[in-house]
């Protein structure tokens, strides 16, 4: 069975997380705040996004250097 890469089921847990907190905060979006409440979303999910790039990355990087030790 092949594992799924951290660089993927880290991300995905996260945006669980961030829906749950999402529900649980939305009385501040029914409050009219809209900008904070919005805001925050999309900070996270920026957070999420870059942490998934990085995280590829150095999957990628890894692999490389696994490479390089191999072939010698």
């Amino acid at each position: 069975m092949k594992r799924l890469p951290k660089s993927t089921v880290l991300p995905l847990v996260l945006l669980v997380y961030l829906g749950i907190m999402s529900v649980i905060g939305f009385p501040e979006f029914q409050a009219g705040n809209y900008l904070y409440y919005f805001g925050i979303i999309c900070a996270t999910l920026l957070c999420i996004i870059l942490l998934h790039f990085s995280l590829k990355r150095r999957e990628r990087l890894r692999r490389e250097r696994e490479d390089d030790v191999n072939k010698r």
